[in-house]
């Protein structure tokens, strides 16, 4: 009877402690998840929020367990529908929401007018990277007796697209053709934006997201473009005149003379 007692006790227990085990690995806590898709710059409410069971033990860092908190507050970037909100998905309380409350502390936005072809046909998203290229006159030098002549550059790179047109949105792929591209640049960067539009016409070109390297370009002209051959000027070199010597004889002062009378002629010989 104790051993049958003793087996049934630790039969007990191992069924307890699994029991306890699966118990608290299905463990619960109500989060606030999105009720359905967000875009970054907007402002949330109740209606877009929601309360649903998630895993106590894989509860993200920062997450929110009351909508109410989220009243008004602005996100920075997109949720997805039942993605959990985030402090890092939150700007600053206060912030008013927009484009505004996008834009990285120290930077500023500005936009640019572009094309099918300028803006990489639709290509340039929310979200991508681009540099830009100016195309414009290089002022020749007047003692070199160069002129002025056209050339495309480089002139700024790894610039963040923020808005298409009026969608910030960084959840599509699809190509969008519009006719204004919003980017956001530091304040110098900005003022060479706006003088390199005002002096020629500017090109976006879409590069890597992860490419970090920044390539410092001469520009293309003319002369690169066509790769014009310099042309050496031979000079002929001319041919040495001859030297011609002179000798300088000094007169001797005549020695003695006579006077010749020949007949009617009368003569003076020297020697």
């Amino acid at each position: 009877m104790l051993l049958i007692a003793t087996l049934a006790g630790l039969t007990a227990v191992v069924f307890a402690s699994r029991w306890m085990v699966s118990q608290s690995s299905n463990a619960t806590t109500k989060v606030v998840v999105a009720a359905t898709d967000i875009n970054l710059g907007q402002r949330i409410g109740p209606d877009f929020l929601k309360l649903t069971d998630w895993p106590s033990n894989s509860v993200p860092p920062g997450a929110y367990t009351d909508i109410q908190k989220l009243d008004g507050r602005v996100l920075k970037d997109s949720l997805l529908h039942g993605e959990p909100v985030v402090d890092a998905k939150l700007t600053p309380v206060g912030t008013l929401g927009g484009l505004s409350a996008v834009i990285g502390e120290g930077q500023r936005a500005i936009t640019v007018r572009v094309n099918d072809v300028i803006g990489v046909a639709g290509f340039a998203l929310p979200g991508n990277y681009v540099d830009i290229i100016v195309n414009t006159q290089k002022d020749g030098s007047a003692a070199a007796g160069q002129h002025d002549q056209n050339i495309s550059k480089i002139v700024l790179e790894k610039i963040l697209v923020l808005a298409v047109a009026q969608q910030v949105g960084r959840d599509e792929t699809k190509p969008k053709v519009v006719d204004a591209v919003t980017l956001e640049v530091s304040p110098e960067q900005a003022e060479k934006i706006d003088l390199a539009r005002s002096i020629g016409t500017l090109s976006l070109v879409l590069r890597n997201q992860i490419d970090p390297q920044a390539i410092d370009t001469a520009g293309a002209t003319k002369s690169t473009l066509l790769k014009t051959p310099v042309v050496a000027v031979a000079v002929a070199a001319s041919e040495p005149k001859p030297l011609r010597i002179v000798r300088k004889v000094a007169l001797r002062a005549p020695g003695n003379c006579v006077r010749v009378l020949d007949g009617a002629d009368a003569r003076q010989e020297c020697f």
